[in-house]
């Protein structure tokens, strides 16, 4: 199993009423949760590992969850509220304003969290669940606990208005980038962690030296590139698609990527070492073409398995 690990949450997307001012509609969401919901609908066995609330939004999260084949064993459940994500869409790119205080998601602790995980083999981080305590915390003590005997995927999504104390969420980054074996970064990630003016490519190389076997870097409607454990690189054009927002494009590429190494046996510590130059190549052109079909329709809804073919 791939346990995804952080947050799950409401998007309140814009949406025209008919008296014809905007409302809002509630969308199930954030990042490890739509990646979750990606990898069990493309035939994955995943599970969540999340703080979810058991106010109203938490039964729409839990029933999105369970319709898309995602094992909730792991979820933790309390009467604390759900985070709310308000999207503002801009030319199809969105942006958000979070509220998150005291949430059932943020306020997760050690004492909360299983003390076995026999049944997983891999674990995938990231998201705002990083960014603040004490959820953010405890998700990186998981990490150290299991990452020995897990494959360990990182996505760090930074959003810098939604960090607090910047150098506690830059020591927390590293301290998961030095766990990872898989990193995906968008290009704006890596000029965050690496402030220099080195190039991208002498920027994936020092991620490399510090922890992950393989880098993945999405560049949007430029394409995907990732870098081998030996440091040969790969790059896959991105689908030409008619985009309707890019709301979950990067949390399905990361469920298509895991899927595929997922399916080719790639997803233990030895064989991530050593992956052959196809085999990610495979994966990433497999979430290229996943991300594809969620960009051409509204929010976040990854594709089923027979929509890739």
């Amino acid at each position: 199993m791939i346990l995804c690990c952080g947050e799950a949450l409401i998007d309140m997307i814009p949406e025209q009423t008919v008296q014809g001012p905007d409302g809002y509609v509630p969308r199930s969401g954030g990042a490890i949760f739509n990646t979750a919901i990606g990898l069990g609908r493309l035939g994955c066995r995943t599970g969540l590992l999340s703080g979810i609330s058991t106010d109203v939004f938490g039964h729409q999260l839990m029933a999105d969850l369970r319709a898309s084949n995602v094992d909730t064993r792991y979820v933790i459940r309390s009467d604390r509220p759900t985070t709310l994500a308000f999207v503002k869409l801009s030319d199809g790119q969105a942006s958000y304003t979070f509220f998150d205080e005291n949430s059932a998601g943020r306020m997760i602790e050690a004492r909360d969290l299983p003390a076995e995980i026999g049944d997983v083999s891999a674990m995938f981080f990231g998201g705002i669940s990083l960014a603040c305590d004490p959820g953010a915390e405890t998700y990186v003590q998981f990490a150290v606990a299991h990452a020995r005997n897990c494959v360990v995927m990182v996505d760090p999504n930074i959003r810098p208005s939604f960090i607090g104390d910047e150098q506690k969420f830059r020591d927390r980054i590293d301290r998961m980038l030095r766990l990872a074996d898989i990193v995906k970064v968008s290009d704006e990630d890596l000029n965050w962690i690496i402030q220099s003016t080195d190039s991208l490519e002498a920027k994936v190389a020092q991620l490399q030296k510090i922890g992950p076997s393989v880098v993945l870097l999405t560049r949007g409607s430029s394409g995907a590139q990732a870098w081998l454990p030996d440091g040969r690189s790969i790059f896959v054009a991105s689908q030409k698609v008619d985009v309707v927002d890019t709301v979950g494009a990067g949390d399905t590429f990361n469920a298509g990527v895991l899927a595929s190494l997922s399916e080719a046996g790639l997803l233990t510590k030895t064989a991530i070492q050593t992956v052959q130059e196809n085999d990610v190549a495979e994966a990433i052109g497999f979430g290229a073409r996943a991300a594809a079909i969620t960009v051409s329709r509204a929010g976040a809804n990854p594709p089923w398995r027979d929509e890739l073919y």
